[in-house]
């Protein structure tokens, strides 16, 4: 499959990069007893930490709202998936267990404080370009709306848009049928392309210590 970015999007962050996890022959189930009991740790910890905190106290937070508002989004308006994450473990609005990926995938975006997007392979059509969306991009959200994406970074296939660093598509949502998934991490413009992919590595051996399947990654 092609995987490639949009160039406009380089013309205004040139660091910007995107991390590339490729999964083959995955188990998706309900989440183990210790993925749960560390998700649940990691928000009950987290909670403690953000007391005396400012959402922008997190660094990661921090680059993605200057990333947004450079790119021409309003991060107050439409929140990078991870802020908003933030955001529900300071109201103690705690994520529930969904599956074993999903679940791994919100630990991972918690973790590294970028959004993360997770997709059936299966079902994403030819090719996956990251782009600046337009008023022309949009799809029926796992948050239950149809989204727009005007100056928000979508990640498209030749069907269309399907996910972004703010809410992804149903058409493309991973269930306990997916065999084969597509991470897509939004990483920090700062971060260099060795720690990028060391990143990808430690986070790619977590998903298939959970979910089985081999993995490989790559930085475009």
């Amino acid at each position: 499959m092609d995987f490639r970015v949009n160039s406009e999007i380089k013309e205004v962050l040139p660091d910007f990069k995107i991390g590339i996890i490729h999964y083959n022959n995955i188990t998706v189930s309900d989440s183990p007893q210790m993925l749960k009991g560390r998700l649940q740790l990691f928000q009950e910890q987290l909670y403690f930490d953000m007391d005396d905190k400012e959402i922008t106290d997190f660094p990661g937070l921090l680059e993605w709202r200057l990333a947004w508002k450079a790119l021409g989004g309003d991060p107050n308006r439409y929140r990078p998936s991870a802020e908003a994450l933030y955001r529900r473990v300071r109201k103690q609005n705690y994520l529930t267990p969904v599956n074993s990926a999903i679940d791994m995938n919100s630990f991972l975006s918690l973790q590294y404080e970028i959004p993360i997007g997770l997709y059936d392979l299966n079902k994403v059509d030819d090719y996956v370009e990251i782009a600046l969306g337009t008023a022309d991009d949009r799809f029926e959200g796992l948050n239950n709306r149809e989204n727009t994406f005007d100056k928000i970074i979508v990640t498209r296939d030749a069907s269309g848009a399907f996910g972004s660093p703010y809410v992804d598509s149903k058409r493309t949502a991973v269930t306990e049928e997916t065999v084969d998934a597509l991470h897509v991490f939004y990483l920090r413009p700062s971060m260099d392309r060795d720690n990028a992919l060391q990143l990808l590595t430690a986070a790619g051996n977590m998903f298939t210590g959970i979910n089985g399947g081999e993995s490989q990654v790559s930085v475009l």
